[in-house]
């Protein structure tokens, strides 16, 4: 899919980040999908809740005059912690697009391109949680992403940005 431009997003758009948590969830069984609420839970709350802080950065995919994807980071301080953390320094990912426009290319985009943004912005590495069933792990790791720790159900992967070029300007 070509016919789409990724943007940042606007202030009035930073609701929709509500959507895109939900959809970030990796749901094996698409079938039986988690309830809408789940995402007030405080550990994915911490993804999105008062956006739009120094180290909050977002990308948007647009299709159509239609917002079909985003892809965030933010370094999440306090007693809850995001899933992807690392350190204080460190921004975390988080990333999904509506269904019908995955496997197009879109989040491999959107992914590229915020890591260029962070790189430009003078960050040194950007993380990230995975399920480790989730088809997403290649994406992370075509873009850079690697392995540091495996838990139980998860993997936690970094990026280094250094020495990464940046077209972002």
């Amino acid at each position: 899919m070509k016919d789409y431009t990724i943007r940042e997003i606007k202030p009035i758009e930073i609701p929709l980040l509500t959507d895109f948590l939900y959809e970030a969830i990796f749901q094996s069984d698409e079938q039986k999908r988690l309830p809408r609420d789940v995402i007030e839970q405080p550990e994915l709350q911490v993804y999105i809740e008062d956006f739009g802080r120094t180290d909050d950065h977002c990308l948007v995919a647009e299709c159509k005059d239609k917002i079909v994807g985003a892809v965030w980071t933010r370094i999440i301080v306090g007693k809850v912690r995001g899933f992807g953390n690392v350190d204080d320094k460190t921004p975390e990912f988080a990333i999904s697009l509506y269904p019908e426009y995955r496997n197009c290319g879109i989040g491999t985009t959107l992914m590229k391109r915020m890591l260029q943004h962070l790189t430009a912005k003078g960050y040194q590495q950007a993380s990230l949680a995975v399920q480790k069933d989730n088809y997403a792990l290649r994406m992370y790791q075509a873009v850079g992403f690697v392995v540091i720790d495996e838990l139980d159900q998860e993997y936690l992967m970094i990026c280094q940005l250094e020495g990464e070029n940046s077209d972002d300007k």
